[in-house]
């Protein structure tokens, strides 16, 4: 039965979502309609939460600060209305759960939570797990069409 389950979530699963963590910094596309006009609006801030991890409508939490005054919601990834999740800078966090930065000040956090770095090639830099993800499938979707073209026969 527990296998009949997790096998009917993976598969109400419609997108590929980005590898988030509590503490990431993202960047979320989501669409806004008003009237007859469809929009995106982006919400930027801190993962602070994920809940539902193997159901079939996870969510996350992002918290920003705006004119002083912070500012959440609650994002279901696999919504139709989310865009994309675009992934900006990945920290390690000790906790699951990052509810303590509701009192904290951004000075602190710095301390709390130390940026990751991911060596690629020779030197290293900054890079989002969705964007390595990306430029791997890039590379390999490269690949496969110079095979592909090198296997057609010129007419």
């Amino acid at each position: 039965m527990h296998k009949d389950l997790i096998a009917f979530n993976a598969a109400r699963r419609t997108k590929e979502v980005a590898n988030l963590h509590s503490g990431d910094v993202v960047k979320v596309y989501r669409k806004i309609v008003e009237g007859g006009k469809e929009r995106t609006q982006v919400f930027q801030g801190m993962v602070i939460a994920l809940r539902g991890g193997q159901s079939s409508s996870p969510t996350v939490t992002v918290r920003k600060v705006s004119f002083g005054i912070g500012v959440e919601i609650v994002f279901p990834l696999y919504s139709p209305n989310i865009e994309k999740i675009e992934v900006l800078k990945s920290t390690r966090s000790r906790r699951a759960k990052l509810y303590f930065v509701r009192d904290k000040s951004s000075k602190l956090l710095s301390r709390k939570l130390k940026e990751v770095t991911i060596k690629t090639g020779k030197d290293a830099k900054m890079v989002a797990p969705m964007e390595e993800a990306v430029a791997e499938e890039v590379v390999e979707a490269e690949a496969v069409k110079e095979e592909v073209s090198e296997e057609a026969p010129k007419a």
